[in-house]
């Protein structure tokens, strides 16, 4: 069926509501619009649903909600889960409530209980939920830091953490066989009565919080330091702002300062373009609080509260500094696992995990403390599968793991990165340098000096709809046919391409295997110790180029990332 053809059926299909109707009516005679809604359906990847908000088959509404609901009903069923439910949070995004209630109302239309939380909630709270709970599955209604007009739909597996292999593909056939149509609900008011639809809220609360106090190391330290320590938060608009500011307040820290422009939950972030703590727009109003309260860390949390933003005080200059999600991460890398070795010493088993994007200090990290440093593909869930994966084999202790997107998880307590114990660990170690006399830009200067100055960055292209989407082929396909020599000054050593499982060595012709999953990833070893890895974004309409060097100094590692930077761009230009 063709997208007029499609268009037409949501236009006359009782089963679609009439304000769906209503909305599509008004696109008449906007073929291009007509044809982005329904020149496809909204694609089920490997971690769910994300797109703009509206009516049409590539759209986030109820119907694709309860499409995608009702194939992973079945999943679960074949899997013999019924009986175990699943939990569903949401975040502050527009229609967030109404997609769970879609999803919980699906659910138990299959017989199968929905336990929801009864207002937002934080992503890694869902992940720690799941396995509290003893669930088959979770689900989030989030799209994380994309545009105000986004939404998005997560699914995770009974271990905490997002769908892998081989679930994903299972949940997505099931996703795939089936009509909109075909999905099944009920009022919310049998739901309940019938016992399949629950609200939760504080007996999930509580014990999250808890699991995360028994991760703070240096109590001493923040007694001592906690009216001295002065931090100022942003939740974005998002799920942070209850859980961070609790944790805070519990661990003892007297001088916390919110953003109040950014404090309640809004889906419209009206304070900024869109809310990623990536972004400098995302930090003008925490840094103007941090001036006027002298505070020396800044803290920003993404709307479902997974990834965390941070700017430090230099104590030489008074300057607010930003750390990258790889400065970051390394940070607390380092200070956990000091931290870990001075009160028990090390596993001989612990390992630290990074993505294929992440920083290489990380890897001189692991190697200063003789603890194993495990790569994984892009995406959090892989981390939480090596997790899964010491509990199954009896051996492995997970350390710390973290990606370069500004995710890490301290702990076991969830499968998903967490910026509420990154908040909460941030502040510990803020307290635990501030005795020293330091700042945690200091501590980062201190790093650099010990491993290296090491630099990553990403250039990122956008290219929308479905001419973006076939460049994006475009592009990654031509990087196979025609791999480059050299990035830059660089010459390049090796190419891993994921896809096809092959690592080839340049200078030998030698090619062995990636020993990771299939995914669509071109990783380029370059002279020197850099690198450059290609992917397009599993969530938004781009393609990314990471890549990092290292520098004999900060500004020589600056110089030699910003001119990288610039290859990399006439690179993409002579693409497109």
């Amino acid at each position: 069926m063709g997208y007029k053809e499609e268009y037409q059926k949501w236009l006359s299909d009782p089963y679609f509501d009439e304000d769906t109707k209503q909305e599509l009516r008004a696109l008449e005679g906007d073929e291009k619009e007509i044809e982005d809604r329904f020149y496809r359906e909204l694609e089920f990847g490997t971690a769910g649903l994300r797109g703009v908000i509206g009516a049409g088959t590539n759209r986030m509404n109820l119907y694709t909600v309860r499409k995608a609901t009702q194939g992973l009903a079945n999943y679960i069923k074949k899997q013999g889960g019924s009986e175990k439910g699943v939990v569903i949070a949401f975040d502050c995004r527009n229609f967030s409530p109404e997609f769970a209630d879609e999803a919980a109302l699906c659910l138990a239309a299959n017989g199968i209980k929905a336990y929801v939380f009864e207002s937002l909630r934080p992503t890694p709270e869902l992940s720690f939920a799941v396995r509290y709970l003893k669930c088959i599955a979770g689900i989030n209604i989030t799209a994380s830091h994309n545009p105000p007009e986004y939404n998005g739909y997560k699914v995770y597996w009974e271990d905490g953490a997002q769908i892998t292999p081989p679930h994903d593909k299972g949940i997505m056939d099931e996703v795939g066989a089936i009509t909109v149509n075909d999905a099944l609900t009920m009022s919310k008011d049998e739901a309940i009565a019938k016992g399949l639809y629950e609200q939760i809220g504080a007996n999930v609360d509580d014990p999250y919080i808890g699991e995360l106090k028994k991760l703070i190391r240096r109590q001493d330290c923040i007694d001592k330091m906690k009216d001295q320590v002065s931090i100022v938060y942003s939740p974005l608009h998002g799920t942070g702002n209850i859980p961070a500011r609790r944790i805070l307040k519990e661990m003892g820290f007297e001088n916390v300062y919110v953003v109040p422009e950014q404090e309640k939950p809004d889906g419209n972030f009206p304070t900024v373009s869109y809310p990623n703590p990536e972004a400098a727009e995302a930090f003008e109003l925490g840094l103007a609080l941090a001036k006027e309260k002298n505070a020396e860390l800044v803290l920003a949390t993404d709307p479902d509260a997974d990834r965390l933003g941070v700017y430090a005080k230099d104590s030489k200059t008074g300057e607010y500094h930003t750390l990258t999600g790889n400065m970051s991460g390394c940070l607390l890398a380092d200070y956990e696992i000091s931290q870990w070795k001075e009160a028990e010493g090390l596993p001989e088993d612990g390992a630290l995990i990074k993505t294929i994007v992440t920083t290489n200090m990380a890897d001189a990290i692991a190697k200063h403390y003789g603890v194993q440093l495990i790569e994984v593909l892009t995406g959090f869930k892989y981390i939480g599968q090596q997790i899964l994966g010491f509990e199954q084999k009896g051996r492995g202790t997970y350390l710390f793991g973290f990606e370069e997107s500004y995710g890490c998880l301290i702990g076991t307590h969830a499968r998903d990165k967490d910026a509420i114990v990154a908040v909460m660990a941030l502040a510990e170690c803020a307290a635990y340098y501030k005795e020293k006399g330091m700042t945690l830009w200091d501590a980062m200067i201190a790093m650099y000096e010990k491993y290296g100055y090491y630099k990553d960055s990403i250039e990122t292209v956008t290219l929308k709809g479905k001419e973006g989407l076939a460049k994006i082929a475009q592009i990654l396909d031509t990087l196979r046919k025609e791999p480059p020599k050299s990035f830059g000054d660089y010459k390049v050593l090796s190419v891993r391409d994921y896809k096809a499982d092959t690592v080839t060595d340049l200078a030998t012709g030698k090619v062995t295997s990636t020993g990771l999953p299939s995914s669509n990833v071109l990783y380029y070893d370059l002279e020197d110790g850099a690198w450059v890895c290609v992917r397009p974004s599993g969530t938004e309409p781009k393609v990314k180029f990471y890549y990092g060097i290292k520098g004999e100094s900060l500004a020589d590692a600056d110089a030699k990332s910003a001119d990288m930077g610039k290859k990399i761009l006439a690179l993409i230009d002579s693409m497109l």
